[in-house]
């Protein structure tokens, strides 16, 4: 199997050396570049199946990178920046960024967000990016989830949750699992996060909740996303 390519692309040397030491120790290739216009560079000799961009950085910062790329491909992109505010991330995530870590991170973390970013965008996504099964649609560009043509009134993470299952039918999740590819890692990882929150998705997404088709129990397992 060929490996994945992820491009790391941070102004910080550190930063580019243990993501990168962390990456290849996980079965990556692994390309980096220092700033913006070498980001382009090294994207378009070869292309990645993946980038990791900060997003303060000289010459040309992480949001005209990731316009470059989004104008040209869909490549999944996680946005690292040592900004915390929500603003930041949110406009991270409006111009295309599929995740995005916060400064300082776990590189544990990141390489667990990789994984489950490149699951999601290997899942069944469309051409324009979007997910369908039957009425339900999801849009993860807009953050948009409708049924029958309605929209879903859905939590980030709530949307965050299905749209992981829709672009994963079939496959079984255990609630650590969705801990780890879902929620930060500074997070105290209690599982009973995830049945709150499937309980909450199921009471929005099933027809009778108490018995759901769609969203299901596997039992002594986990939860599985059934078209």
């Amino acid at each position: 199997m060929t490996e994945q390519r992820v491009l790391v692309v941070d102004d910080e040397p550190i930063v580019r050396e243990v993501l990168g030491r962390y990456l290849e120790r996980e079965g990556f290739e692994v390309g980096t570049a220092a700033d913006g216009e070498e980001a382009i560079e090294r994207f378009a000799d070869a292309p990645p199946d993946l980038v990791v961009l900060d997003l303060m950085m000289p010459k040309l910062d992480g949001a005209g990178v990731l316009s470059w790329i989004r104008r040209r491909a869909r490549t999944p992109v996680i946005m690292l920046t040592a900004r915390g505010e929500e603003t930041d991330r949110v406009v991270g995530l409006e111009m295309g960024a599929d995740d995005y870590v916060t400064k300082p991170f776990s590189p544990r973390e990141v390489i667990a967000r990789v994984r489950a970013v490149l699951r999601r965008s290997e899942g069944g996504g469309a051409a324009d990016g979007r997910v369908r099964h039957g009425d339900l649609e999801i849009d993860p560009w807009a953050r948009r989830a409708t049924i029958r043509g309605a929209a879903l009134d859905l939590t980030p993470k709530e949307f965050d949750l299905l749209h992981h299952f829709a672009s994963n039918p079939g496959v079984v999740f255990s609630r650590t699992e969705l801990l780890e590819d879902l929620w930060d890692f500074a997070f105290d990882g209690d599982p009973s996060t995830v049945t709150v929150h499937v309980r909450r998705l199921r009471e929005k997404i099933e027809d009778d909740p108490s018995r759901p088709v769609h969203l299901v129990t596997v039992w002594g397992v986990g939860y599985r996303f059934d078209p």
